[in-house]
């Protein structure tokens, strides 16, 4: 018998999941909206929006409960888990103790690799519970989907049914849903992104034009594939919507805040200020350090993640790493070299 999920837990009140709590609400089952601060639950209840609302936004219907309650978390059968990468390893503790559904499935929508230990999202939160994990990722800015508008997202289990059963329970009239068992690929596409987009805002600080950020976005690809590659993902995935779609959309997207913070880096503002000054996770500062280590750990060359990582933690500037970038050693157009 396939699973229904009569009650969808989504852990973390960002933009991304609130827009996920009401993306699962559309089918009229309960829904629980978990935040850590009972004062952005108490906004969220009582605006039915996003802290940081949208125009025009669909309001949170009345079957989604807001909570800073673990205890309202109990008995489901569905966790979606959006939260700062950082943050993960607690919150997947807190899953262990919580009191779910014997045939839970937890999935992870958020974008990152654990510094030090190289570990997937997905991958922690298996170390920690004893349910079937696996991830949500692709082109998905929450500002589209709470105003409805037509997206494309990927869905990743190891065990394609239950990825089949994900995918039935969350797509509407409005997301539609597609199906991998490439867990690990999705999730480093999703992650490694996050590092191209601080890059093509600083080609956007810095003035550099169309061409640079359409053969940053390029070459971009040809880097996350060799490192997903060797990591054990499979190369059709960086073609598709958790790689080349997620590239796209956070190089270019005025949402995207990697993309504001690589502008403030292009003009000498510290990554560390930029988030401060953003006021949400700039995931691609601590994915540039977290890429780094993966890709040395792999021994795959990242020339572009690289200089990344130099801007970022070595206090480059941004105008000597794009020179270093531009005079490298001359060679043919290849993915896998």
């Amino acid at each position: 018998m396939s699973r229904t999920f009569a009650k969808t837990a989504v852990i973390g009140s960002g933009a991304w999941g609130t827009a996920l709590a009401l993306t699962a609400a559309q089918n009229g089952s309960e829904v629980v909206l978990w935040t850590y601060l009972e004062k952005e639950a108490a906004i969220i209840r009582e605006t039915r929006q996003s802290l940081a609302p949208v125009p025009g936004a669909k309001p949170l219907p009345e079957n989604v409960k807001v909570t800073s309650d673990w205890a309202d978390v109990a008995g489901a059968s569905l966790v979606i888990v959006v939260v700062p990468s950082v943050v993960m390893r607690s919150v997947a503790k807190n899953l262990t103790e919580v009191g779910l559904a014997e045939d839970a499935v937890i999935m992870t929508c958020s974008k990152g690799i654990e510094k030090d230990t190289n570990l997937l999202m997905s991958e922690i939160l298996a170390s920690c519970v004893p349910f079937p994990v696996g991830a949500l990722s692709g082109p998905n800015h929450a500002e589209d989907i709470v105003l409805g508008l037509p997206s494309l997202t990927l869905v990743g289990f190891e065990d394609i049914t239950i990825a089949e059963e994900v995918q039935a329970r969350l797509s509407t009239d409005y997301l539609r849903i597609y199906t991998t068992t490439d867990v690990v690929g999705m999730q480093l596409g999703g992650a490694m992104k996050n590092v191209y987009a601080l890059a093509s805002g600083i080609c956007v600080g810095l003035g550099l034009g169309d061409n640079a950020r359409a053969a940053l976005a390029t070459r971009a690809l040809a880097e996350m594939t060799r490192v997903g590659t060797a990591r054990g993902g499979k190369m059709e995935t960086f073609m598709g919507l958790s790689g080349m779609g997620d590239l796209v959309v956070t190089c270019y997207s005025e949402h995207s805040r990697n993309l504001t913070a690589g502008r403030l880096i292009a003009k000498g503002v510290p990554a560390m200020e930029c988030q401060q000054r953003i006021g949400q996770v700039v995931e691609g500062i601590p994915n540039t350090l977290s890429t780094y280590q993966l890709a040395r750990a792999l021994n795959v060359r990242t020339p572009l993640t690289d200089a990344m990582y130099d801007i970022i933690y070595n206090n480059k500037p941004a105008h000597v790493a794009l020179r270093e970038l531009m005079h490298r050693d001359l060679r043919a157009e290849s993915v896998a070299e």
